[in-house]
């Protein structure tokens, strides 16, 4: 991890980050600590909203696998995997917690109650 080495920061980063973030569920435990729960009580939450023990939120490979198949979100882009808004939907859905740019969405892409009207009105 010199100098010269390419890969020494991301090592850095990695490392630095502990559970991984999207590589692994730290991105979903950091979400539950934001509803305010303690880190040991935010990870029990998803690994059981997940179906795995504590010990596996920190396990690349099986935590990519288990991402794929929710289809909640990869860090290297997967043909037909969500990403985006669309991952972050389904986790909202999955953790059972409310997403403000998911539900913005959600607002934004309800049928207008007053064009619904015009609409009936006029046909």
């Amino acid at each position: 991890m010199g100098t010269g080495d390419p890969n020494g920061m991301g090592m850095a980063h990695a490392l630095a980050s502990s559970i991984g973030g999207i590589k692994t569920a730290g991105d979903l435990v950091a979400r539950m600590q934001l509803k305010k729960m303690r880190l040991t009580e935010a990870k029990a939450y998803v690994a059981d909203k997940l179906g795995v023990g504590v010990i596996d939120l920190s396990d690349s490979t099986l935590m990519r696998t288990l991402r794929e198949e929710l289809d909640i979100g990869v860090v290297t882009a997967v043909p037909g995997v969500a990403k985006g808004l669309e991952a972050k939907a389904r986790i909202a859905e999955l953790l059972d917690i409310k997403v403000n740019c998911v539900e913005r969405l959600k607002r934004k892409m309800a049928p207008s109650t007053d064009l619904a009207e015009a609409a009936s009105s006029a046909g």
